[in-house]
């Protein structure tokens, strides 16, 4: 009933923000499934330094949306990709046909929202290649010819904050233009692995805690808030949890 009250009030553009406060009452699920109901996002606070974080500095992408219904969309390209998988998002996911079907409901960003979607690929020819190959689809074929040089084409989809038919912008991802990757991409490739380790990490092979604690202080880059600081500070507890189990 709830969740049915909170999107007949999105419908008439009202979204909902959730925070939680205090300590050892988290219900991440719940609130989760109320914010994307509501269009909005949620956020614990547990601390002076979470709240000034939440209500100070990221309020301006909580209160002012600049797109609605954004759907990204990315086809690898079988001839430079032989496997791929998303990390995380799993309750995110679309069926292919709702990408470009206006009426189903997707996420919203706010101003200064950055969003990022990170990807595992192996590419052709690969040791790592975990899969067996399929019988009636050789390895490497593109998918169509002259396309050799893309690793993979991206969709995106989106309205605007009024609302109204999306907007869609398309771009091929060209392997020569893939440049080196940066501070920012490498600590964000840290947190990945970190939330990999905490799910078991199945499929991070022989990277550990060891390795998480090493990349992320070597690309903490700048910091003025000591939040990347506080990330190798939990990547060292989880790490000692870990071995005194």
């Amino acid at each position: 009933q709830l969740l049915t009250m909170i999107e007949a009030q999105r419908k008439r553009g009202i979204a909902l923000t959730v925070l939680g406060f205090g300590r050892d009452n988290l219900n991440e699920r719940l609130m989760e499934q109320l914010a994307d109901a509501g269009d909005g996002n949620y956020a614990y606070i547990d601390s002076a330094q979470e709240a000034s974080k939440i209500l100070a500095r990221q309020v301006k992408s909580t209160l002012m949306i600049i797109a609605k219904d954004v759907k990204v969309q990315i086809e690898f390209n079988p001839a430079q990709v032989a496997e791929y998988r998303l990390i995380g998002y799993e309750n995110r996911l679309l069926k292919r046909e709702d990408f470009s079907n206006d009426k189903v409901d997707a996420g919203d960003i706010g101003a200064g929202h950055t969003v990022t979607a990170f990807y595992e690929i192996t590419p052709v020819g690969s040791k790592a290649q975990r899969i067996e190959p399929l019988r009636y689809q050789a390895n490497g074929i593109p998918a169509k010819p002259g396309n050799t040089e893309e690793m993979a084409f991206l969709r995106l989809r989106y309205k605007d904050p009024t609302g109204g038919a999306s907007r869609l912008i398309e771009q091929p991802i060209v392997s020569s233009n893939i440049k080196q990757a940066d501070t920012d991409f490498r600590f964000a490739t840290a947190v990945a692995a970190f939330g990999q380790l905490l799910r078991d990490g199945h499929y991070l092979g022989n990277f550990n805690w060891d390795d998480v604690i090493t990349l992320a202080r070597a690309n903490r880059g700048v910091d003025p808030h000591g939040e990347r600081a506080e990330f190798v500070s939990l990547a060292e507890l989880a790490k000692n949890l870990a071995i005194s189990k």
